[in-house]
């Protein structure tokens, strides 16, 4: 059986308990990967040609409790590893990436909050990326022997030529003025623009002198504007990943869906006609959210043409190529391999200390297939979580048996999917067929 080596303390209870509650660990993601080597191959491509000045986008497609969140998150750290600034967020109904209300600047904020490098993977990396850039403007004005702020005016005169660059290049020269003046408001007013959090344009007039904001009507501006910025400071590319599609599926309002689509619809042309470089996103959504020609990304006839899959990938042939990513179902000898692994973060990575053994494995597959069938490999977030909580018992009281817990472990279908079903249905109610009425 495959084997972990030595975990810390801290990673193992960290793991454990994120699996335990049906989430993605932030941290220790290698101890528990199997499987899915073309997939991540893929993307591993993806961003080697972000960071040679191309840019990517993917839809990352897959059931409830499929490993949308963890594939993401592992491409995420690899991500990192190619020296890429990575951002990150989910959709939520106050998080989206077309509205009026805010709440696309709140998934921007979000996003940037996140913000995570190599030297600081767990996010809130924004104040480095700022300060890395400064630092560096401040040697090359050392070595010349010209003042800083000619070193910063030139190396900012590349953001003025995009939209909205303007007022970025003067915040960030605002950043630059805190510092050297000791004005710690002024620069923490200056990141807070960069994140998206002044909701009042004269808020910003009064702290920073620039005239807009980071709001609603340009966010997908501002993310370009991020990643030349991130550029400028040294890095490979900007890499977004949002998760949580199914959101802008669930939407109620047609013309709500179609604002959003039409935003995605504007990031994916930009890729595909290399509009932009040093750029990727990859986004995670369910089957519904993509081919639902009612209420998906199907629905949006341009968007439809463009991302249908090959025509030819049938009958097991897949095409890796296109902007869809379909997750591949864990073969059953991945997911032994899987709980292997569990029980090897259990054991903090010494396998003398291991629960139970290896013959307890396939006994506790074969239970879950008895109880729910072939979706224990297919979507394996709940089969993962039994297994995490069959473990903990074994681990607290060292008199039980494994073989007679075994029978008594209940094993239930994902319980997301059949709430997107209901939620599905609901919205069949909802106000999109309706008609404006004036009186």
């Amino acid at each position: 059986m495959t084997t972990v080596t030595t975990i810390k303390t801290r990673d193992r209870d960290a793991i454990l308990q994120a699996l335990a509650a049906g989430v993605v660990p932030k941290t220790g993601l290698r101890h528990v990967q199997v499987g899915r080597a073309a997939e991540v191959g893929a993307l591993v491509r993806d961003i080697d040609r972000i960071c040679d000045g191309g840019a990517a986008i993917r839809f990352v497609i897959g059931e409830y409790g499929a490993g949308k969140t963890f594939f993401l998150n592992l491409v995420r750290l690899v991500a990192l590893e190619r020296k890429c600034v990575t951002i990150h967020a989910d959709l939520a109904p106050d998080r989206r990436i077309h509205a009026t209300a805010g709440q696309a600047r709140g998934l921007y904020a979000e996003a940037v909050r996140n913000m995570a490098t190599r030297t600081r993977p767990d996010g809130g990396a924004l104040p480095s990326v700022v300060e890395r850039f400064v630092t560096d403007c401040i040697l090359e004005a050392g070595q010349a022997r010209v003042p800083v702020e000619r070193i910063i005016d030139q190396r900012l005169a590349y953001l003025q030529e995009h939209v909205g660059g303007y007022d970025y290049a003067t915040v960030l020269k605002a950043y630059w003025k805190g510092g050297e003046e000791g004005d710690e408001v002024l620069k923490a007013s200056a990141l807070r623009w960069l994140r998206g959090e002044y909701s009042t344009k004269t808020e910003a007039r009064q702290a920073l002198g620039v005239r807009n904001i980071i709001d609603d009507d340009n966010v997908y501006d501002s993310l370009k504007l991020l990643a030349a910025f991130v550029k400028l400071a040294g890095y490979a590319g900007l890499f977004v990943v949002f998760d949580e599609m199914v959101n802008l599926y669930k939407l109620q309002s047609a013309q709500a869906r179609n604002q959003n689509f039409e935003q995605v619809l504007r990031m994916l042309n930009d890729v595909l006609q290399g509009n932009f470089g040093g750029f990727g996103f990859a986004f995670g959504g369910t089957p519904e959210f993509l081919m639902d020609t009612r209420r998906g990304l199907y629905s949006y006839s341009a968007l439809q043409s463009r991302l249908s899959e090959n025509a030819f990938a049938t009958n097991g042939l897949v095409d890796l190529s296109g902007p869809v990513l379909r997750l591949q179902s864990l073969t059953p000898e991945d997911l032994l391999i899987l709980l292997s692994n569990i029980r090897g973060v259990f054991a903090s990575g010494d396998p003398a200390k291991n629960l139970v053994p290896d013959e307890a494995l396939p006994a506790f597959m074969e239970h879950c297939n008895k109880h729910v069938g072939d979706a224990y490999f297919r979507t394996p977030r709940n089969t993962i979580k039994a297994f995490v909580q069959f473990l903990a018992i074994l681990e607290q009281n060292p008199g039980a048996e494994w073989a007679g817990l075994v029978g008594r472990v209940d094993i239930v279908p994902d319980a997301e999917s059949s709430l997107a079903d209901e939620s599905e249905g609901e919205a069949e109610g909802g106000d999109e067929d309706l008609a404006t009425v004036k009186l």
